[in-house]
Order: C-alpha cells, then structure tokens, then sequence
C-alpha cells in the first residue's frame, strides 16, 4: 500500500520553469524586431487591398476616393478597441490624378515609443515612413 511513485518534486519544477523563464527574458530583446517585421506584413497587405481598390474605384469614375466607404474598404476592429488590426488605415489626400493612404501602428511593437507607420500612392510605391 505504501508504494512510491517515480515523479519531479515541486522544487524541481520550480528550478526548471525558473530556468525557462530566465532564457525567454535573454532572448525576447532578439525577437521584437522580428515581431515587428511580422505585424508590419499587415500594413503592407492591407495598404495593397487598398491601393487596389482605389484603381478600380479610378477606372470607374476617373478619380481617386477621399472615404474608405466610397472604394467598399472595410477596416478591422483596432487592437485598441478589442478588435485584432494592429494598424489603422486612412486615406491621407486625394484628386483626380493621385492619393496616399498610410497606415499607423495603434501599439508601439517593441515598447520604445515609436509608432510604425507605412504610406502608398497612386503608382504603387509602398514606403515606411517611421520604423518601430
């Protein structure tokens, strides 16, 4: 009835999760760029929907939108409201023959109180502006 089980002590356990965390504290300074790299795909991805839409918006009306509602652009609930879009998308100027949309990082990525930004125009020059 007394019979021992082989198992880790909880002293152990402890030992190894302290070790864990101690590693992911070293390398987490080499990821945030990387992360960055990642969330910045979002602005990317989302500035080229856009600029899309807006050529096909030209080539029906010969002009390019000011309103993300008149191209049909539906933008994502922020992160800041409890949505999932790390960037908010505007449409910064437009006329009959150019625009620029930018989009702006809603949270400072890696917590040095730069806000990532990327602009677009009319011939698909795809920039960032600010590096977060």
């Amino acid at each position: 009835m007394n019979k021992r089980l082989n198992a880790f002590t909880l002293s152990e356990l402890l030992v190894v999760l302290a070790i864990i965390g101690i590693l992911v504290l070293i390398a987490l300074p080499n990821l945030m760029p990387l992360i960055s790299k990642a969330k910045s795909t979002e602005a990317q991805m989302q500035l080229g929907h856009l600029y899309n839409m807006e050529k096909s918006y030209f080539y029906m009306y010969s002009k390019y939108s000011n309103e993300l509602d008149a191209i049909g652009f539906e933008h994502e609930k922020l992160v800041s409201d409890g949505g999932t879009a790390n960037y908010r998308i505007e449409i910064i100027e437009a006329s009959a023959g150019a625009f620029k949309a930018r989009a702006t990082a809603v949270s400072d990525f890696d917590g040095d109180g730069i806000y990532n930004i990327w602009e677009i125009d009319e011939e698909k020059n795809l920039k960032e502006i600010k590096k977060d």
